[in-house]
């Protein structure tokens, strides 16, 4: 008897067929196996014991990076049996658009045999760069097309050797079908440029002028799996100043590379839960504690206790760090405001003024791909960036969809999604859609994405707020033919769907600023309802923005805001004087602002609260990037418990409002009696979990019938929204709501603008579904 598996997942580039073709051989079972554009199909034969082992087998496989999320079984005759299993040519597309799926796995860090080939020197690939076998390497950023195979990737240039040939045809090497591997006799190579040209041909040369600019204090642009670093000293404060300046990134954090987990440990405070996210296959930039003797330079991250760490995970970054004896700076190689460098002309271009040199491989990257980054909460992970590592794995749905959908997402921290059938792709981190160049990217992933999938979208969506690039770019795109989503909406729906939850709930969805309905900047919301429709019951009092969009870069002016509603128009100058030091003319010119409310948007966004409280309590009047403060005041607080301040729940305004002028007082007046600002920080902390557990309480006994009609009265509450990237309000809020409410949060997607998309996608099938029936 014979048995058709069609099989879906991340199982491209893993090292699956070999693997299925080695149990066939376990079990006796003859057929083929063969990668197809949205998965794997084995075709098998066998006795009916053995069909039933080797099913159970193969739809389970233990491999790094494989995942099988959904198989399809169907009997199968056969006039003529096989003589034996093998791996065949890979199928085609269908004729049927929509019919295919990214099952290719993501870039896979560097395996243990791959590392200890590099370090051997009897392997021919003794610190070969871009050793990689069936189990690891790139496989996102170096596919042109799928199914995965060579000629579909930018390893087709290199021709297999007579060695390496041998390895790929044959069944007990490792790298049997393992469609990347080269050597150094007919693989990529490195070369190293200076602004003077190429200054070293050759992997070891150019390895060896790169360590020898690195020594120097310099700064060298370096080819990584996604797009380009720069590299330089991460113990050296002068350097560190000179790419920040180059960069034009005054105080953003820079990500760290080490070489091992015990290098780790030497730079940071690292509990089991974090050295498994850093040991991880997708080898994420983890934030952790930094540890007070680490040998680092104070300006990785200025102002801050945290550190973003990552495990060399290439080949070329583990000789890199091990060459240079100590840690790396290893940050995306893109000024403010753009997205990540990684063609080789484009990286040609950053020695005018921003590196001293340029290590590059004639091997080409076909997707751009950033770090991920991860941080820690009680209950496990909180994706910041989704990218490397996890990108194009899907998100599986509760259900299918009713349309093809194409979500563009926001304007800052972009991805894009396509949503089709029962399943949803996040695209990679785009980044802040403000340039010229960053649109085009956001429009170049948009393309890629589509003729991956072979999917024409019959819905686009994007976000209300009709001055964001990528608004402007899915109506272009669409030809006007789309479906608006207000953002908070969206953040919630993205939770609800990672989950595969489709009843209604509860939202706490907090973050620095959305288009609302009512025209207003939405942020601090409790809404209740489901993909298609939600109502919101209750809001933070807003702040006004005196000078628009210029409060949001100059934060004392919500500061001086929010004091001047809390002391009923006469903010303590003392609290201004000796904690912000504005000048008085530039805070009269705001109160005139204030007193013409029509000038002054009002801003409910909790993070804008984040903004203004930092500011006092950091003393930092401005900002170099969004969420500086946001996450200053999170570094900056112990998370160590504390007594929430006073607030009041309004219920008799529609909707309510959480008002937290009494808290702000108290705040502000142990702040000028002499009380530590990091207490004072963990008390704000504790003040909004407080807030959000009231108002999510109140809101549960309006909403009580529809909200746990689903959950067998137990109601589910969402966590959504840019401020839920803080560990402490994360953990507060879990506390305080896990032991009476089912508490959601994003786990595989990020919680802010990163998952937009997704919950954009989500909101719009759900809504054409309801306008079409």
């Amino acid at each position: 008897m014979g048995v058709r598996l069609s099989l879906r997942g991340s199982i491209q580039g893993v090292g699956f067929r070999p693997w299925v073709l080695r149990v066939a051989r376990e079990f006796d079972v003859r057929g083929t196996v063969a990668n197809t554009p949205d998965g794997v199909r084995i075709d098998a034969f066998g006795t009916t014991p053995a069909l039933a082992s080797f099913q159970s087998r193969v739809t389970q496989p233990a491999l790094a990076g494989c995942l099988v999320d959904a198989v399809e079984s169907r009997p199968l005759d056969a006039a003529i049996l096989p003589r034996a299993f093998e791996i065949v040519e890979s199928l085609g597309r269908s004729r049927e658009r929509g019919s295919a799926d990214l099952a290719l796995a993501p870039d896979l860090r560097c395996c243990s045999d791959c590392l200890a080939e590099l370090k051997d020197p009897s392997s021919r690939r003794y610190r070969y760069p871009f050793v990689t076998c069936a189990a690891c390497g790139p496989r996102y950023t170096l596919a042109y097309d799928l199914p995965w195979d060579r000629v579909r990737t930018a390893m087709v240039h290199f021709p297999l050797c007579n060695d390496c040939a041998d390895e790929y045809g044959d069944p007990d090497d490792r790298r049997f079908h393992a469609e990347a591997i080269s050597c150094p006799v007919c693989g990529p190579a490195l070369y190293c440029l200076s602004a003077k040209g190429v200054v070293a041909t050759g992997n070891e040369a150019s390895l060896a002028q790169a360590l020898e600019v690195l020594r120097r204090g310099e700064i060298v642009a370096v080819q990584g799996v996604g797009g380009f670093h720069l590299a330089c000293d991460a113990a050296c404060d002068e350097v560190l100043q000179r790419l920040r300046a180059r960069k034009r990134r005054p105080r953003r954090p820079l990500a760290v590379l080490v070489g091992s987990l015990a290098d780790a440990e030497k730079c940071a405070v690292i509990d089991a839960a974090e050295a498994r996210l850093l040991a991880s296959d997708a080898r994420p930039i983890v934030l952790l504690r930094r540890r007070t003797d680490a040998n680092l330079s104070s300006s990785l991250a200025p102002g801050s206790s945290r550190l973003g760490l990552m495990l060399a995970y290439t080949p070329l970054h583990a000789l890199l760090v091990e060459g240079f004896g100590g840690p790396l700076v290893m940050t995306s190689a893109n000024r403010a405001q753009e997205p990540i460098v990684y063609r080789p002309d484009e990286a040609g271009s950053m020695l005018t003024g921003v590196a001293d040199a340029v290590l590059v491989s004639d091997r080409e990257i076909i997707a751009p791909c950033d770090d991920s980054v991860l941080t820690s909460a009680r209950s496990g992970p909180i994706v910041l960036r989704r990218s490397r590592g996890y990108v194009p794995r899907p998100i599986r749905l509760a259900g299918p969809l009713r349309h093809s959908v194409l979500a563009f997402g926001g304007q800052w921290n972009n991805t894009v999604c396509v949503a089709s059938g029962d399943r949803a792709w996040p695209s990679a981190h785009v980044g802040d859609v403000e340039s010229p160049d960053s649109v085009a990217r956001l429009a170049e992933t948009v393309e890629r994405w589509l003729s991956w999938l072979d999917i024409e979208p019959t819905v686009v969506a994007h976000d209300l707020h009709p001055g964001y690039e990528s608004t402007r770019l899915a109506l272009d795109w669409s030809q006007g033919r789309s479906i608006g989503v207000q953002h908070h909406h969206a953040h919630m729906a993205a939770v609800l769907g990672e989950h595969g939850v489709r009843g209604p709930a509860l939202g706490l969805v907090w973050d620095g600023t959305g288009a609302g309905t009512d025209g207003s900047a939405w942020g601090g919301e409790l809404l209740e309802g489901d993909a298609a429709a939600v109502r919101r019951l209750a809001t933070f009092r807003p702040i006004p923005l005196a000078g628009g969009e210029r409060a949001i870069r100059e934060p004392w002016r919500l500061t001086f805001a929010l004091l001047r509603d809390a002391f009923d128009g006469s903010p303590p100058a003392a609290a201004m004087a000796r904690f912000l030091d504005v000048p008085e003319d530039q805070l009269d010119r705001a109160a005139a602002l204030l007193e013409r409310p029509e000038l002054c948007v009002p801003a409910h966004g909790v993070g804008r609260y984040f903004d203004a409280i930092g500011a006092l309590l950091l003393r930092q009047p401005t900002i170099s990037y969004s969420g500086e403060l946001a996450q200053g005041l999170n570094f900056f607080a112990t998370g160590r418990p504390a007594r929430p301040y006073p607030f009041v729940l309004e219920t008799a305004s529609s909707p309510w409002q959480i008002d937290l002028r009494p808290a702000v007082r108290a705040l502000v007046r142990d702040l000028l009696s002499g009380e530590p600002p990091e207490g004072l920080a963990d008390r704000f902390h504790a003040t909004l979990a407080a807030a959000g557990e009231a108002s999510v309480r109140e809101g549960f006994e309006v909403a009580l019938d529809r909200s746990g009609e689903a959950s067998g009265g137990r109601a589910r509450v969402v966590l959504a929204g840019g401020c839920f990237g803080n560990s402490i309000l994360v953990d507060a809020l879990e506390s305080r709501l896990g032991e009476d409410f089912d508490v959601l949060r994003a786990l595989r997607l990020p919680p802010g603008d990163g998952g937009l998309a997704f919950g954009q996608a989500l909101v719009a099938d759900a809504q054409s579904a309801q306008g079409e029936g």
